[in-house]
């Protein structure tokens, strides 16, 4: 039996060697020290003994499965089964054909232990840190924008519900009071941590994912509140998460103008790049349309990390229930795409360098 095991381990490790076309992992494995990231889910997460006595399933294998499920848009029990029929998913994780592949069940309490415990912050720090080294991800400079999320468990039928319209670039300050209601009736399919916001004059429901880039877009830092909350009070929430270096310029478009956003930057030695916004008999100047312009040249980055995220990712909408766990897929989805857009950014470094 031992002979028997010995040679399909060494099969194993052929059939991959000779056939496999795992160029991107292969990558991944040299651009990352997992043994860090393993250390991050240790201290959050540990790799104990079941119930049966049989030896739990380490963290970083089912970290690896949740990554592999965010880069491939897939559920659960979907990754489950991929790693059960393809030989590229299953050596990333660190199994071998002989083990067997964690339950759907497994990588669900594994994500609900680290929800709980804001351990998906932390990993996406340590990543950031490790391509930061390799300088791929800028230090200086910042995009701040924010997406909506939509949930399927919207509400329907009859009860008032508030709902606010997103973007009220005619003031200065958010709106507080909500300019509309909406007739709806709350279920038990329903997720009551989402709210409903008018966007583009279209009725949405879900949550609000407040991103901070580097200049090529990649995510450094991520908040998550319900959909109706005004993107221009959690500038500074985002800001401060980034821990962004003294003299770092914030870029943001005019639904962030605001006395208290400029103050908040000038107080935090940082360089206001928010666009200005007209107001009534107070049209822009020259001077402000340039500077519009200038601003508006590096702040399509952070627009280009949403759409390839929801393109990519076929991430368009709420895996989960409640804004805990969105904000989980959130962070897993700023992980990957950071991970996903890494080998590229390199090759373009190393030419830059070379001419």
């Amino acid at each position: 039996m031992e002979k028997n095991t010995k040679q399909l381990s060494f099969s194993c490790h052929t059939v991959a060697k000779r056939k496999l076309k795992n160029e991107f992992f292969t990558q991944m494995n040299n651009l990352i020290d997992w043994s860090l990231v393993e250390k991050e889910i240790r201290l959050h997460y540990n790799k104990g003994f079941s119930a049966t006595g049989r030896a739990s399933y380490s963290g970083l294998l089912l970290f690896k499965m949740s990554l592999l499920q965010t880069w491939y848009g897939l559920s659960d029990y979907e990754v489950e089964e991929r790693i059960n029929d393809s030989l590229s998913f299953m050596l990333f994780v660190g199994l071998t054909l002989e083990d067997a592949v964690p339950d759907n069940t497994v990588l669900s309490r594994f994500r609900t232990e680290l929800t709980k415990k804001d351990a998906y912050e932390k990993l996406l720090i340590n990543i950031n840190n490790q391509l930061e080294a390799k300088g791929i991800l800028l230090k200086k400079g910042a995009i701040v924008d924010a997406s909506i999320t939509d949930t399927q468990r919207k509400p329907r039928g009859k009860k008032t519900y508030k709902m606010v319209e997103d973007r009220n670039e005619e003031e200065d300050v958010p709106t507080v009071e909500p300019k509309f209601k909406l007739e709806v009736d709350v279920k038990s399919h329903v997720d009551t941590e989402a709210a409903w916001v008018k966007k583009g004059g279209n009725l949405r429901y879900g949550f609000k994912k407040h991103t901070l880039t580097d200049e090529q877009g990649l995510v450094r830092a991520i908040i998550t509140t319900p959909a109706n909350e005004s993107d221009m009070v959690h500038l500074a929430d985002v800001v401060e998460k980034a821990k962004l270096e003294k003299g770092s310029r914030v870029r943001a478009d005019k639904g962030y103008s605001s006395k208290a956003n400029r103050d908040f930057l000038k107080e935090n030695k940082l360089k206001d790049g928010i666009m200005h916004k007209a107001v009534k008999n107070k049209p822009l100047t020259n001077h402000q349309q340039r500077f519009n312009k200038i601003v508006s040249t590096v702040r399509y980055q952070v627009e280009r990390t949403f759409g390839s995220i929801r393109m990519w990712f076929k991430s368009d909408t709420a895996r989960y229930v409640g804004q805990s766990k969105t904000h989980t897929q959130h962070l897993m989805e700023g992980m990957a795409y950071n991970l996903y857009r890494s080998p590229g950014i390199l090759v373009c470094n190393s030419k830059l360098i070379a001419s």
